[in-house]
């Protein structure tokens, strides 16, 4: 049933601007101190601008003349546009990982809407963890909400060949490694490989996480898929500032939008496009901040049932400038229509169906056809066994096929110092058979669960041709990353989870298709390592690092703070 429209005096706003007293006198006049009049604000939706640029920020270097652009169609739609600055969180600068502060952006968003006038928001974001950040904290205040997307860069270039941002740095690493490629071609690489502002033009995490926000009905129809550069960006960013200030007077919030549905959409499309694994840790967080209760086997679920259909880097061999100009987003949505609920409400007030009735692909090579996939089945599998009583994960469209099924001795490493210190030890007593194996890496031991994931294949395996092996870790994995790689083990071994009892030599198997994940240790064996095992001190003593330490849930539960995901909801300020 739809809403009655908001009278002005029914805007969140005026309670700020609109009553006659002294607090909104304070409020009125300081407002005219930066040069508006009554005439810009009285009886106006106030829009935040909530935007996450900063000059660390390659991804959203653009976002300054995006926000203005927002402004415009705020204004053309009759609002008062405010740009609110919030923690950028650059994916390759920020340290120890980006995943440590994605609970503290979700915080920022959350407290800037309820802290300040604001009616509707308008979210900028991109880079990894920015978009599941704003969209959590979105989600937990309930404001009229609508997503701006950066975009992915454009292709980049390397002596007449395309190259992807990530995939094919960790690609030609390896093989500057092997002493395949020497200096001068690793710092041309270097020189083409991110061309423009934009998050990565793979299918990683950035690429991943704004699909499924489409997906899950926060941006306008194909704006997950326009490359940053392209005008088009520009006029999306204007239109998504004129839908929000008609969002506001319908009242149209989250809660109105997200069901259990749009999950199950988001998790299908995911698998269709090869995403990156770290989807799953972010939507169960979302799932959980929208009172869904999705576990980690629903992925498994979905994923029997969802082929690979985007012929995107690192499990296809396009990019997404073509992507785009392929059909994009709405074209692959269109050909897997059937696999989804298609009367799944979005922002901009129609159904996801009615958003994709007319969207084509144009080339059948880069968005496949249910019947042509890249893969038969969905790119990530969950895993489960002795070894990850709570789940493991594989993206294993990206994965040397032989590796599905293999057992081989554990190689264990401490920590990723001791990774790094080790791994190239031409004394290493390592096979391609081996099983690479790296704990403490998961959200407390991480700290953070950094992207340890891909852990380097040792250099003289390189030097044999060695180019994929299977690697376990509770740590996560760039999206644009590739190979064997089982992550996410939970528990993770720094709070005493099974992983934390490997031991060299020990044999591990891995059976994707079977889903299991196991070392082959007897239980009396695995008791008596339990008993001997000693738990590690805290990373933190004070500061966000110790409220993380004391507050943030297992990678299975979506690393969120439980105070965030649950309790009572917290009251409107009250203006004195």
């Amino acid at each position: 049933m739809s809403k009655q429209k908001k009278r002005p005096e029914e805007l969140r706003s005026h309670r700020w601007y609109g009553v006659q007293d002294l607090r909104s006198f304070a409020h009125r006049s300081r407002a005219k101190q930066m040069g508006y009049g009554s005439e810009d604000y009285a009886g106006k939706p106030v829009i935040a601008v909530i935007n996450t640029w900063s000059d660390m920020n390659p991804c959203h270097s653009h976002f300054r003349q995006r926000a203005e652009e927002v402004k415009r169609g705020v204004w053309q739609a009759g609002g008062y546009p405010v740009e609110l600055p919030a923690m950028s969180l650059a994916e390759t600068f920020v340290k120890p990982t980006t995943m440590l502060y994605r609970n503290l952006l979700a915080m920022e968003v959350e407290e800037l809407l309820r802290s300040h006038p604001i009616d509707g928001a308008v979210l900028m974001g991109g880079c990894d963890k920015t978009t599941p950040a704003l969209l959590m904290g979105a989600i937990s205040m309930d404001l009229p909400a609508i997503f701006v997307p950066a975009g992915p860069m454009l292709s980049g270039r390397w002596r007449g060949q395309p190259m992807g941002s990530g995939s094919d740095h960790w690609k030609y690493w390896a093989e500057l490694r092997a002493g395949n490629i020497d200096q001068a071609a690793w710092e041309e690489i270097e020189d083409g490989i991110a061309r423009s502002p934009g998050h990565c033009m793979t299918m990683g995490t950035a690429s991943t996480m704004t699909s499924i926000a489409e997906v899950l009905g926060f941006t306008l129809p194909g704006a997950a898929s326009i490359p940053a550069p392209d005008s088009n960006h520009s006029r999306m960013a204007s239109l998504s500032g004129r839908r929000i200030v008609e969002m506001v007077w319908d009242d149209l919030k989250p809660a109105d939008i997200l069901s259990s549905a749009h999950f199950d959409n988001a998790i299908a499309v995911d698998m269709a496009l090869g995403g990156s694994t770290n989807a799953i840790v972010h939507l169960v967080a979302l799932a959980r901040r929208a009172g869904v209760d999705l576990k980690i086997d629903r992925f498994d679920e979905i994923s029997g049932d969802v082929p690979v259909i985007a012929n995107i880097r690192p499990s296809g061999a396009f990019l997404m400038e073509d992507f785009y100009y392929a059909g994009g987003l709405r074209g692959l949505l269109s050909n897997m229509r059937d696999l989804l609920e298609l009367d799944c409400a979005t922002v901009n007030g129609r159904t996801l169906g009615e958003n994709i009735a007319d969207a084509e692909v144009f080339d059948a090579d880069v968005i496949r056809g249910l019947d042509n996939p890249v893969a038969a089945k969905g790119s990530t599998a969950v895993l489960r066994g002795n070894l990850a009583p709570e789940g493991a994960v594989i993206k294993a469209s990206a994965a040397e096929k032989r590796l599905w099924q293999h057992a081989g001795p554990a190689v264990v490493f401490e920590d990723y110092n001791d990774m790094a210190a080790r791994i190239d030890d031409a004394d290493l007593p390592v096979t391609a058979d081996s099983v690479l194996v790296l704990r403490n890496a998961g959200p407390l031991g991480g700290p953070g669960m950094p992207e340890w994931g891909q852990l380097p294949i040792p250099k003289k395996l390189l030097e044999q041709g060695v180019r994929d092996m299977v690697r376990i870790s509770d740590a996560r994995m760039s999206g644009t990353s590739y190979g064997a790689c089982v992550l996410h083990v939970s528990p993770e071994s720094f709070v005493g989870g099974p992983l934390a009892l490997v031991r060299d030599g020990d044999t591990i198997r891995l059976d994707v298709p079977g889903r299991v994940l196991e070392m082959q240790v007897d239980d009396a064996e695995l008791k008596r390592r339990r008993a001997e095992w000693t738990a590690p001190r805290p990373h933190y003593g004070r500061g966000y690092g110790a409220l993380f330490t004391g507050h943030v849930s297992q990678v299975h539960e979506g690393c969120d703070f439980d105070f965030l995901e649950r309790g009572a909801p917290t009251p409107e300020p009250e203006i004195h």
